[in-house]
Formats: structure tokens, C-alpha cells, sequence
């Protein structure tokens, strides 16, 4: 018997998959806040995690003044990072949306109506004694 050539998907292995390209964080902020102000959030704070914490790079935090609004705005962010090339964002607290997170990976989301902001005052917490910049 002759030996079988290999083909050339036995001879070498295929290259593996280039991954695709993660963009910047920074433009992931970037199009969190502009969903922000384009949708009326108050008091809009922006803290950089980058070295602080290894669950971001940036935790926002917003308030609405309803449910409805702080529910909506969260609703429209999640469709605009997914359609912004981003992916899919984990959403947590919707039903009753007095406090709304928003996972976005490199950018995490704090949407409060103003009572129960104030309440949990995240930005003491996670501000390390440098208040974030808007």
C-alpha cells in the first residue's frame, strides 16, 4: 500500500480563531453617559474603578425621577451598548426599578430614583476619597 497524502486540513493545524477586537473602555463610557444625558439622568457620576477594583474599569451612577424614567433609561442603555457593537447587558432590580444595575462589563451602571440613592450613597463608598468626575 501507498501511503495517503494528507490533506491540508490533516497536514497543519487550523490557526485558531482571531478573537474579536475588544474596543476601549473609555468608548464604552462614552456612549454610557451620552445615553445618560441624552435621557435626562440628574446627578450623573462617573468613577474611574481602573486599579481600584477588577469588577470595571467605571462605575456610573444616575438618578431618575420616577421608576418609569429610571426603568426606561435602563431599558434604552442595555439596547444601546447591544447595538453599539458591546453585547448584551445583565440587568438586575427592572420589576420594581428603584435601584437599577446594569452589567455592561467594563462599565458598571447605577440607576436610583433620588430617595433611595441618597440612602445608599454609593458614591462615598466607592469613590475612595476622590469624588468621580461627570
Amino acid at each position: 500500500m501507498t501511503p495517503v497524502e494528507p490533506t491540508m486540513a490533516q497536514a497543519a493545524p487550523a490557526p485558531a480563531q482571531a478573537a474579536t477586537p475588544r474596543a476601549a473602555p473609555e468608548s464604552l463610557h462614552d456612549l454610557v453617559m451620552q445615553s445618560l444625558d441624552d435621557d435626562q439622568a440628574q446627578d450623573i457620576v462617573s468613577i474611574p474603578l481602573e486599579g481600584k477594583s477588577s469588577i470595571a474599569d467605571f462605575m456610573v451612577i444616575a438618578s431618575g425621577r420616577s421608576t418609569r424614567q429610571v426603568a426606561t433609561m435602563a431599558q434604552k442603555l442595555a439596547e444601546r451598548v447591544k447595538h453599539g457593537g458591546y453585547g448584551h447587558s445583565r440587568i438586575e432590580g427592572l420589576p420594581a426599578a428603584d435601584w437599577v444595575l446594569i452589567d455592561t462589563g467594563d462599565v458598571v451602571v447605577h440607576l436610583f430614583r433620588p430617595e433611595v440613592r441618597s440612602f445608599y450613597n454609593l458614591e462615598r463608598m466607592w469613590g475612595f476619597g476622590d469624588q468621580g468626575a461627570a
